[in-house]
């Protein structure tokens, strides 16, 4: 009994590094992962007159998501369509592990590339963070947003375009409701409320308090939601897969 823990960890960590190997360079990952991100930064940041000191957390907070997020959507329908999925199914591992893979992948690829941004910009513009919460908040939404993508990938079709364009219609209207690129205090009462429904708002409300010490809602609130979110996806992820699970092969 006691093996039986670490065997389900193997198996997850096997998932996703078959899946760091096979799909971190994929075009779609790059694009939506990377350069995306990178464009609508300069697009809201160049000739406009933005205190980058206060825009910064907002924009690393949108870096994790949209990295973390890229994954997830894109593995799913790729194994349907080169036929790949079939075999991991014959692999004495349930559907649950299969998904926590792909979590895990794509949560340490929006890591490691939110890192290439947030540790520079950190140093250069000269934050004080309060590390901790700096370094628990990133892993708790990297994780969050990554659970995200693999919801995405549920529906039963081996047409990966199909998967990013509703990836796309999910995700950035999500970007706008957030606080990213306006202060939630800042925000009508309407859209205030519906920003509660983003799991970006949290995130971004959690990096604002530890590189500058400034937040709307309390840590721990921020930090319960992203867990309920993380929760709910992966729950619902279950469900969507296993229900589609022969689908679209």
């Amino acid at each position: 009994m006691r093996s039986h823990p670490a065997r389900g960890f193997r198996s997850i960590w096997t998932v996703a590094e078959k899946n760091i190997k096979i799909y971190y360079a994929k075009p779609p990952v790059i694009i939506f992962g990377l350069m995306f991100p990178l464009f609508l930064f300069l697009a809201f940041y160049l000739g406009r007159d933005v205190d980058l000191f206060v825009f910064f957390p907002g924009i690393v907070a949108m870096c994790i998501f949209f990295t973390s997020s890229s994954v997830g959507p894109l593995v799913t329908p790729w194994e349907k369509s080169t036929g790949t999925y079939e075999r991991l199914l014959s692999f004495p591992v349930t559907v649950n592990i299969i998904l926590l893979g792909d979590v895990v992948a794509g949560m340490l690829f929006g890591l490691g590339l939110s890192a290439v941004l947030m540790v520079p910009g950190v140093l250069l513009i000269g934050y004080r963070p309060h590390i901790a919460v700096l370094v628990l908040a990133s892993i708790t939404a990297s994780f969050c947003f990554s659970s995200l993508g693999v919801l995405l990938a549920s529906p039963s079709t081996k047409n990966p375009s199909n998967i990013m364009m509703l990836s796309s219609m999910v995700r950035f209207p999500l970007i706008f409701i957030s606080g990213i690129f306006a202060p939630l205090e800042q925000l009508p009462l309407g859209a205030r409320i519906l920003s509660y429904f983003s799991p970006i708002t949290y995130m971004v409300d959690l990096l604002q308090f530890s590189l500058r010490n400034a937040h709307t809602m309390h840590p721990a609130l921020c930090f319960l939601a992203l867990a309920l979110f993380s929760m709910g996806f992966l729950w619902l992820a279950g469900r969507l897969h296993k229900r589609n699970l022969l689908k679209g092969l």
